[in-house]
């Protein structure tokens, strides 16, 4: 709940929300945020994700339910991380409605992030892109140590959830589920840093994590 009140505080700064809305939900929860969106005159595209989970077929009947919103949204792009597929149209899109600005930055730095951070998120997207719904929103991820040599960097890391049976299906039956998780991560931390990547990824279950004030203090959503 803290993390959608901070949400719903950012979005009246925002010049583009991008409503992310996986390719088998129905378009209830896209109904309540556009009235939000429309509450704050904020300009919203959407992203179909799990387009990879679904045949052709389903992807095209679900833009023809979006259809009756067409005069809402900017744009709606299929999206799939596995698949290769929308990455550059979501670019170009959410480029079309930047204002420009001067550069914030020196050019020449890649990013202002430590790579605890981006190696944080790049699991947790991976999460995202492989587990049922209900799962990301209630788990996030601990990075426990980094082991930087020159050619490969040892990433020991820890998903955090709240509940016993999240746990069982993250980690899947023989590990299935976990190894999936890692996987992806580890391809696109071996992208990014093009290091090898060793990955050491464990699940603990945190009771209430969510709800509670010195839990996100610990996982950097209140500062």
């Amino acid at each position: 709940q803290f993390m959608l009140d901070e949400a719903l505080k950012a979005m009246g700064d925002s010049d583009l929300i991008v409503f992310l809305a996986p390719v088998t939900d129905k378009l209830t929860e896209y109904e309540k945020f556009l009235k939000l969106a429309q509450a704050r005159g904020v300009k919203h595209m959407v992203i179909l994700t799990k387009i990879d989970h679904v045949k052709n077929a389903d992807i095209l009947a679900k833009l023809g339910e979006y259809q009756k919103y067409q005069n809402e949204f900017e744009a709606i792009i299929p999206f799939s991380v596995n698949k290769k597929v929308g990455k550059k149209q979501l670019l170009d899109e959410i480029a079309k409605h930047l204002p420009d600005s001067p550069f914030l930055y020196d050019t020449e730095i890649l990013t202002t992030d430590n790579i605890r951070d981006i190696y944080k998120e790049l699991i947790r997207e991976s999460i995202f892109e492989n587990l049922s719904d209900e799962i990301p929103y209630e788990s996030d991820v601990t990075i426990e140590k980094i082991d930087e040599d020159e050619n490969i960097d040892r990433v020991y890391a820890t998903i955090v959830v709240e509940k016993e049976t999240q746990k069982g299906i993250i980690v899947g039956q023989k590990g299935v589920g976990i190894k999936r998780v890692g996987k992806l991560a580890r391809e696109q931390m071996e992208h990014f840093s093009g290091k090898k990547i060793f990955l050491d990824l464990h699940v603990s279950v945190k009771k209430g994590w969510s709800k509670n004030r010195e839990s996100l203090e610990e996982f950097g959503y209140i500062i």
